[in-house]
């Protein structure tokens, strides 16, 4: 595998603030004060005790961060000598675990001639401008694999956090899913689905993922605030178990501020998919009883990124990184995209 990196404003950048529902750029405490600290004072962030209290937490982000690939490795580490799985079966990619419509669709996308316009008669529906949902897996599968989710949950096995803003949840890799289940699934599936709908920003070079488990349930985590996602292409598949709402909703792309858009709720149904860009600012609205997991994978185009990073959108500072890092390569930049 070629050596994947990741660009250095990750050490700095898209901090979450969940409190205040803000992502906000950490350099120094001097320049935090002068870019934020009228904005936290709007929000409700008014006395000294609870900004030092957002300096901290800011503090304790970067400081995760920085340390984060040798923790994780350290955590895959304990987890491939010390966990049991309860469906062993579930960590290498079947067909059999594919729903007929989904293997329909993307027999088409493998066709010579496929086109646009040919997967889209094949999709199940168009739920927002550019966002397709569509079956992916069976019923059986999505069950087997909250099962065995749920089990290393409970497990004692060392777990990580999915992202900035998801605090319950599962890193897929670390569990030791990428290589039998996730990999095979982007490469020999998704890509040329994404190939044919997503042209313009990667889709038909996807050569990197992260890819996560994330739940909500009460007294957890309910909803994902509007944001966009650090991918070319995204799908989030929902597993289930039982829920009521938690719809997502859909703006415009990154660019848009949302004061001038005009948002769009998609109905999550256990079992499908939805597939967007990375750049199309979306969020999760509360459930209201039961829990829900999904399994969200982020899709990466090198040639796409090297050129322009997504998070800071300045071209990319790189730093090596183990696995797929942020899905950033070194020595191409990216010109022949669309050739």
């Amino acid at each position: 595998m070629q050596q994947f990196c990741t660009c250095s404003c990750y050490h700095t950048d898209n901090i979450f603030l969940e409190q205040y529902k803000l992502h906000v750029r950490f350099i120094s405490e001097e320049q935090f004060k002068t870019d934020y600290q009228h904005i936290l004072r709007s929000l409700g962030c008014a006395t000294d005790a609870q900004y030092d209290a957002v300096l901290e937490k800011i503090h304790a982000e970067v400081e995760r961060r920085r340390n984060l690939a040798a923790q994780s490795a350290e955590r895959k580490s304990i987890i491939r000598e010390t966990y049991r799985p309860l469906h062993q079966h579930v960590y290498r990619l079947q067909e059999t675990f594919l729903a007929p419509e989904f293997l329909k669709i993307v027999k088409y996308c493998r066709e010579d001639g496929a086109g646009e316009e040919g997967v889209l008669e094949l999709i199940t529906a168009e739920a927002a401008p550019r966002v397709y949902r569509f079956p992916v897996f069976t019923q059986d599968f999505c069950k087997e694999l909250v099962e065995e989710l749920e089990h290393f949950e409970r497990s004692e096995a060392p777990k990580g956090r999915p992202n900035t803003m998801n605090n319950y949840g599962i890193l897929l890799n670390e569990l030791g899913f990428d290589e039998g289940l996730i990999a095979p699934l982007r490469e020999l599936y998704l890509k040329p689905l994404s190939s044919l709908l997503y042209p313009d920003c990667g889709g038909k070079w996807l050569d990197s993922h992260k890819a996560f488990a994330v739940k909500y349930t009460l007294n957890e985590d309910l909803d994902l605030s509007y944001h966009y996602d650090n991918s070319e292409v995204t799908l989030n598949v929902s597993l289930g178990k039982d829920f009521t709402d938690g719809n997502l909703y859909f703006g415009d792309m990154r660019q848009v501020p949302l004061s001038e858009t005009e948002c769009v709720e998609v109905e999550h149904r256990v079992a499908e998919a939805v597939l967007h860009r990375g750049q199309h600012m979306h969020g999760a609205l509360p459930i209201s009883s039961g829990c829900r997991w999904n399994l969200v994978l982020w899709m990466r185009a090198s040639r796409q990124r090297n050129r322009l990073c997504p998070m800071c959108n300045r071209a990319p500072r790189l730093q090596p990184s183990d696995g797929y890092g942020d899905g950033f390569t070194e020595g191409d930049t990216g010109l022949c995209l669309l050739t």
